[in-house]
């Protein structure tokens, strides 16, 4: 059968359309869900400042795809896992939440993820850290884009193992991200020779670590690790330099610090902490440009869970917009297709399992006579290859990609 004429080239003429011109958007309105830690542990390392990342995301992105709008909605999950699964679910069901993007504890992302492999919805995690996330917790829907725990192992774990540490007693979170960090750090070390001499677990938010830092001490491991966060490792880093942790010879090793931290304790009691991190703000024109705008905003500089925030929700609004859609497996699709360059990663990749690779840093805390200004309080030692950096394939356990 021949076509005629007109309608072949009416066929001809729609395959040729861009996308854009069949463009669907559910609802008429792109809705994405920040999830943070707005007051508590966490808040100074993603809380108000992360919901700020992705509203500049927004705004830099026009504040509409394919001519509809882009809301940014935003929840205290207090840490709790509980509020923090009712609230995703109540986003996904009422308020037609097309993504949601958390600065959160593991546990609460564990949750998240199920949660959105059960709507079919895409989930970024930008501040959980444990690896469960690409491996028996995968999902095609979640995408684990700033750090994990076989990062921040890979980097600080290696790093004192060479610089003679290769004895540790560890003072862990009770809760799935220090339970994952102190596991792939001990990986690192029994790798390289090293010994564990024993762990003692606190709870989030503990206040006194008294008890813990004598039995370390009574340990004589060379290395207390240290695998919690924010004004945890705060408080155990001050009251450890109380109990003169230094000049005894044991040496701290802080396994996730952020800018803020360091900020929290000033240099005088964090000079010459090594840690490693996915972002730092003034490690090149492109970091320090974005960093002073974030400042603006929010009069403080960002951690790499606020500027990865930023960058993963850009990277998402491009993938909407290229793939024509807000269905959640086109947009995720497009997104592990797609590279990312920008100020916060070159060369990123989403692998299918949902982790993206790229670069990460072995920072070391500056000395008070050192630093040249309020946020002048790190050096970058060392770049960390993604491939290096990140959990290989060959160890992975997600079901996808397989």
């Amino acid at each position: 059968m021949k076509l005629h004429s007109k309608s072949a080239t009416l066929l001809i003429a729609l395959s040729v359309l861009p996308l854009f011109a069949f463009a669907q958007v559910s609802d008429n309105e792109v809705k994405i869900g920040v999830m943070v830690d707005k007051t508590g542990v966490y808040s100074a390392n993603g809380g108000p400042g992360a919901v700020r990342a992705v509203e500049m995301a927004v705004q830099d992105f026009g504040g509409k795809v394919h001519g509809k709008p882009i809301q940014v909605l935003s929840a205290d999950y207090q840490n709790k896992v509980d509020i923090a699964a009712t609230k995703g679910r109540e986003w996904f069901d009422r308020e037609q939440v097309d993504m949601i993007i958390e600065s959160t504890d593991s546990a609460a992302a564990i949750a998240l993820q199920k949660l959105g492999a059960e709507k079919k919805k895409v989930m970024i995690f930008a501040g959980s850290a444990s690896t469960a996330l690409t491996n028996n917790e995968c999902s095609p829907y979640g995408i684990h884009y700033v750090y994990d725990t076989y990062a921040l192992a890979t980097g600080t774990g290696r790093a004192v193992m060479q610089e003679g540490g290769d004895s540790w007693y560890f003072i862990t979170a009770d809760y799935a991200f220090g339970s994952s960090l102190e596991k792939d750090t001990t990986k690192v070390i029994q790798k390289m020779g090293g010994k564990v001499h024993g762990t003692r677990r606190h709870p989030l938010n503990a206040t006194d670590f008294s008890s813990f830092l004598l039995q370390a001490q009574t340990s004589k491991a060379k290395i207390i690790g240290l695998a919690n966060a924010g004004k945890d490792t705060q408080n155990a880093v001050r009251q450890a330099a109380e109990f003169g942790v230094g000049r005894s010879g044991q040496k701290l090793a802080t396994l996730l610090v952020f800018d803020t931290d360091i900020k929290g304790m000033g240099l005088n009691i964090s000079q010459n902490l090594l840690f490693t991190t996915g972002f730092y703000w003034d490690y090149n024109d492109e970091t320090r440009n974005w960093s002073k705008r974030f400042y603006a905003v929010h009069g403080a500089m960002p951690t790499m869970i606020q500027a990865g925030a930023y960058s993963a929700t850009m990277h998402y609004l491009k993938a909407i917009q290229s793939a024509g859609t807000d269905n959640a497996d086109a947009v995720t699709k497009k997104m592990k297709e797609t590279e990312i360059n920008d100020f916060f990663a070159k060369g990123g990749k989403i692998r299918a399992n949902g982790r993206m690779v790229h670069d990460m840093y072995l920072a070391e805390v500056k000395t008070p006579a050192e630093s040249k200004g309020e946020w002048d309080i790190v050096r970058i030692k060392r770049v960390i290859s993604g491939e290096q950096a990140f959990q290989p394939l060959s160890e992975n356990t997600c079901f996808l990609g397989k």
